[in-house]
């Protein structure tokens, strides 16, 4: 089994440095060489765009989540594979998440940061058990990392989830991670 979708959450904006942009492009070309197919956020501008148009360019596949209310604020990328409207944000992730076998943050602002939080907070509650994950380009969430770091120590969030987020600079190592994660799963499937 494995992952054939991959939820990828990142960013309107390209950000300051043109690591970000090389990042979600790095992913990309993966994600099609081990045909993954990408669900993300359906625009076609800054970081989501860039990583969509490199999977479609590569032969790929990307199902975009877009609600009504961002399509006057968003431009909704119209070349993807299949888009789906949707009535509101918590339409979207929930979308999103049904149609995903695991979950990517690249780097990205407060939308970004909120969908990772939640999917993960979601495993914790074990309303699902796909792997999740960050790619952190040019180490952009290092200072996430320390405040989680932070709250484990302060007691607010338990060692084993915050062991939960994978981590990794890599996508190739983050996705390796990511068949780790699933292999007893998996097992635990075929027995």
């Amino acid at each position: 089994m494995g992952i054939r979708r991959l939820c990828v959450y990142c960013g309107s904006s390209n950000g300051a440095i043109d690591d970000y942009a090389a990042g979600a492009e790095a992913l990309a070309a993966l994600l099609v060489q081990r045909q993954i197919g990408l669900v993300y956020g359906g625009a076609s501008r800054g970081t989501m765009g860039v990583i969509a148009d490199a999977v479609l360019r590569a032969g790929g596949e990307v199902t975009g989540v877009m609600p009504k209310s961002l399509n006057r604020r968003e431009l909704i990328h119209t070349g993807l594979t299949e888009l789906h409207v949707v009535d509101s944000m918590h339409e979207r992730k929930a979308l999103m998440a049904e149609l995903s076998d695991g979950f990517v943050a690249l780097p990205g602002g407060f939308g970004t940061l909120e969908e990772i939080i939640e999917i993960l907070t979601w495993g914790q509650l074990r309303f699902h058990s796909k792997p999740c994950g960050i790619l952190n380009v040019a180490n952009y969430y290092a200072g996430l990392l320390q405040f989680l770091d932070h709250a484990v120590d302060q007691g607010f969030i338990r060692s084993e989830h915050r062991r939960a987020l994978i981590i990794d600079a890599d996508p190739a190592a983050l996705l390796s991670r990511f068949d780790n994660y699933l292999a007893p799963t998996i097992r635990k499937w075929q027995d």
